[in-house]
């Protein structure tokens, strides 16, 4: 009987892919378990030992020495320990073998559930080990089921979601589909270890060029960074550590065939590839293709995200093609760089240039809604010394509110109050001192 036991616990093990020590210790765990409905009771100083070889069940009880017992099941007295071990002293513990105990069908039963619930929790701790070392890696699985338009595959003895939300657009799943998916998270729960699976992540890009391009795998062309937009189009930095390789040829392939299977892959991604470089305007100006760039300005500091900022000045006829088809080109190259890019033409920029020292002379027009200063930027009153020689009445007709050309004057005003006096212009007589009596 225990040698049949040995080989069922080491089936099990075999079946299972768990360690058959792991399976031994639930038996011993479970029996005294089990040996708590039995005479032995609560006590918390009994073990259990299962004989790997044999088979053979053996009980322990650990009892401390006293110089008077009040309960035999926890103390010994000193001459009954000196019996066992002359060398005992009071208040050492010392541990006994106790008669081997028989079990009842409720202590089978606590047994067998506990057996069970120790199998179930080993198995789980296999299949995450073994996935948990997985993560930001590609995997195959087989499509199993369809729940909610989440898909739910078979990847050996566990299950996977793909996420309705990582799912390439426009994609249909059908049981029986074999799928390949990059594993997003892998984590613990009360149902098992839970595996997140992806298909838009830019890691799943990054996975399928280092599977299919040679050179990549061998460390001579590096990925340095991907952006996508899922099934529409991506950009992917790539760089060399050989002068003599060129990085974009060698993802390209001949006549494209590398490029066309990850694209075939994601679902027709159309994807630019192109060179990464240490300086941040020469990347910029690369991201951006296929539009051309005329100028590239790093701004001084970082916004309050702590995101940094590029202007881009581009031609007039390159600015659609440097923002793309709703904005997609642009944002792909954010992304890429990790910048916040800012894309003018030079017509709009010249604008900008003519239009800004009048925005700086009407600056200090404190309360002034920014609807008026167009107004008056449009009727040629760029300062406040404009405004005030301009008077109430021209500006009563460039304003429909009431008493907003009033408000306008006295701001005007107001600027003025503590500037320096200025020389006037030739033929208008200088304004005469005020005397102030007292």
């Amino acid at each position: 009987m225990n040698r049949e036991l040995i080989a069922v616990i080491e089936q099990i093990g075999r079946e299972k892919g768990i360690d058959k020590e792991i399976l031994f210790e639930a038996l011993e765990s479970a029996l005294l378990s089990a040996s708590k409905k039995t005479t032995l009771g609560t006590a918390d100083n009994v073990r259990m030992h299962l004989d790997r070889q044999t088979g053979v069940l053996r009980v322990y009880g650990r009892k401390k020495v006293v110089a008077e017992v009040t309960d035999p099941k926890l103390e010994i007295s000193l001459a009954d320990a000196k019996a066992l071990n002359p060398a005992a002293e009071l208040d050492d513990e010392l541990e006994q073998e106790l008669p081997p105990q028989e079990f009842g069908r409720i202590a089978a039963q606590t047994a067998k559930q506990v057996i069970l619930q120790r199998v179930r929790d080993a198995e789980r701790e296999r299949i995450y080990a073994e996935f948990a070392g997985k993560e930001n890696q590609i995997l195959r699985g087989i499509v199993h089921r369809i729940e909610k338009r989440n898909v739910i595959l078979e990847i050996g003895k566990a299950e996977a979601i793909l996420p309705e939300r990582e799912q390439i657009p426009g994609e249909r799943y059908n049981p029986g589909d074999r799928v390949r998916a990059f594993v997003l998270e892998v984590r613990r729960s009360t149902k098992g270890p839970q595996i997140t699976l992806s298909r838009t992540h830019p890691g799943y890009l990054v996975r399928l060029f280092e599977t299919e391009i040679p050179e990549i795998q061998e460390g001579i062309v590096l990925v340095k960074a991907a952006a996508r937009e899922p099934g529409e189009r991506a950009k992917v930095a790539v760089a060399s550590t050989k002068r003599d390789v060129d990085p974009i040829g060698a993802c390209v392939g001949l006549r494209g065939t590398r490029i066309q299977v990850i694209s075939r892959e994601l679902r027709g991604e159309k994807i630019d590839i192109i060179e990464w470089s240490h300086d941040p305007a020469t990347f910029v100006a690369r991201a951006l293709s296929p539009a051309k760039v005329s100028s590239v300005t790093l701004g001084e500091e970082p916004d309050a995200e702590g995101q940094s900022s590029v202007f881009v000045v581009v031609p007039d006829n390159q600015l659609s093609l440097a923002i793309g088809k709703k904005g997609q080109n642009a944002r792909l190259a954010a992304k890429l760089t990790g910048l916040r890019i800012d894309i003018k033409s030079e017509s709009e920029l010249e604008t900008q240039e003519h239009a800004a020292p009048i925005a700086a002379g009407l600056a200090g027009l404190g309360g002034v809604s920014a609807a008026a200063l167009e107004t008056l930027r449009a009727a040629g009153l760029a300062s406040p010394e404009a405004i005030v020689a301009a008077g109430r009445e021209r500006l009563a007709g460039l304003f429909v509110a009431p008493g907003q050309a009033d408000e306008v004057l006295a701001a005007a005003e107001a600027s003025l109050v503590g500037r320096p006096e200025t020389t006037p212009p030739a033929g208008e007589a200088a304004p005469s001192p005020t005397t102030e009596t007292t």
